[in-house]
């Protein structure tokens, strides 16, 4: 059976073991994510670079897509991010949180808008000695979301 939560700590390090697996050959810049679902299920992810810039995968939304596989988009409940250089030695470093950009906080949004929760992100530096946390309705305050689309309808 699932273990119901999740210490901050627990999902720091999961986001910072899953950014260790990180393809970011161009930018040397690796981040991770782990999502807890409300059951404590875990779900990872981590950014994904392509020669093709734009191609590339951000670590939320690889997690998030494996969110949904596992247990759904409206069971999330909070998000773990870190991120930074990986350092000689192969270890995850840098010392600033690392917070989803514009277009991964609009997919959170999402989740948050099928759970009905207001998801909280836990962002955390490489060396994970700086972490912060956040609401994503503090993040992203104006999202756009299904309440834009029904307007559109009538």
């Amino acid at each position: 059976m699932a273990q119901k939560s999740h210490t901050a700590a627990q999902l720091v390090s999961l986001a910072r073991a899953a950014a260790a697996q990180a393809h970011a050959p161009y930018s040397g810049f690796s981040v991770g994510c782990a999502i807890e679902a409300e059951d404590g299920r875990i779900a990872v992810g981590s950014n994904m670079e392509n020669a093709c810039y734009r191609l590339g995968t951000c670590a939320e939304i690889s997690a998030l897509t494996s969110a949904q596989q596992t247990f759904g988009l409206g069971n999330v409940r909070r998000i773990a991010v870190a991120g930074g250089h990986i350092g000689d030695d192969g270890a995850l470093a840098g010392t600033q949180a690392v917070l989803p950009c514009g277009g991964c906080r609009q997919a959170i949004a999402e989740a948050r808008d099928l759970s009905g929760v207001d998801i909280e992100i836990v962002a955390s530096s490489g060396d994970g000695g700086a972490i912060s946390t956040h609401r994503i309705s503090a993040l992203l305050p104006a999202s756009f979301g299904t309440d834009n689309l029904d307007d559109a309808k009538n």
